[in-house]
């Protein structure tokens, strides 16, 4: 088994606790090497004849769809969402059409590129003021603004870079999570951050948030959750596993927020959490990860062996 940590996104130093927790998960049931990837390449030693993969590379690259595509080419088995799933769950935009086809509710907003941003007082007119700004392609709130005002609109319009981004109405409620395992949704999960914005800092820094898990919710919201999950899943091509994640209204409406198909796996991450929830413990989780690519490496005639 070959473990890819690391890589080259703003969310390297994330990806490297992820890979040394599931390296030592899977070295319970395979043997195991954890590769350290500093590069936009395959890692030299990674071998298809011997490799399964399970990659923890989180962000650009290792989870848009870049590093699967190399191992299709160079025909290594691997765990998780194919290329062309990858680029599509890492484009909230394409996320959200997707799943809103299979009639998954979205959060209201658009998608542009930093050139060609629309003015202030447009968004405002089709939106309203409380909005959330975010890149189009980035995982782990990076990037993200929360603004109140047309003029705090107008600042972070200022400030954003080259690349695409979405702007959306701000749905103010209760924050969820629900794993996806082979499609099957696990338990339902809530976050409440103590700053009230699950941004980068309530997500990494130890105490900054509080999670409840199973979320406190009535059995109707709790199999709404884990329905729209399993639909938006379907709906964006997934495989083996991807977490999803949802803002629950004042209202008891689910919105789609996103699809992370290579997300958090410290064994505090929200997928284990979820997993937890049903029953299964970090170690099985993470087996049962790997498990469909190990089946998928046996069928084309080989077994992995390290």
């Amino acid at each position: 088994m070959a473990v890819l940590a690391g890589g080259t996104s703003s969310e390297r130093e994330v990806s490297l606790g992820s890979g040394q927790a599931c390296a030592l998960a899977l070295a319970r049931s395979f043997p195991t090497r954890l590769f350290d990837v500093r590069t936009n390449a395959l890692p030299p030693g990674l071998d298809g004849r011997e490799h399964v993969v399970f990659s923890t590379l989180h962000g650009t690259f290792g989870e848009d769809g870049g590093m699967q595509r190399l191992l299709d080419a160079a025909r290594v088995h691997y765990a998780g969402c194919g290329a062309e799933a990858s680029a599509r769950t890492m484009d909230k935009n394409r996320t959200k059409q997707a799943a809103a086809a299979r009639g998954v509710r979205v959060v209201p907003g658009l998608c542009f590129a930093a050139a060609a941003r629309p003015a202030a007082a447009a968004i405002v007119a089709q939106l309203g003021a409380q909005l959330v700004l975010k890149p189009n392609a980035e995982g782990s709130s990076v990037g993200l603004s929360l603004v109140a005002t047309p003029a705090e609109l107008s600042a972070a319009l200022d400030r954003i870079t080259p690349g695409d981004w979405l702007v959306e109405q701000r749905i103010l409620g209760r924050e969820l999570s629900v794993g996806v395992l082979d499609g099957r949704a696990l338990g339902v999960v809530e976050i409440r951050p103590k700053s009230g914005v699950y941004d980068y800092a309530s997500k990494y820094t130890k105490g900054a948030s509080e999670y409840f898990a199973p979320a406190p919710l009535d059995a109707a919201v709790t199999a709404a959750a884990r329905a729209a999950a399993a639909q938006a899943y379907a709906a964006c091509g997934c495989r083996d596993y991807a977490r999803v994640d949802f803002m629950l209204s004042a209202a008891a409406e689910l919105y789609l927020l996103e699809i992370n198909t290579l997300p958090g796996m410290k064994e505090t991450s929200l997928l284990p959490m979820s997993a937890r929830c049903e029953g299964l413990d970090f170690t099985a989780l993470v087996r049962a990860m790997v498990t469909p690519a190990v089946q998928r490496f046996h069928l084309a005639g080989t077994a992995p062996s390290s």
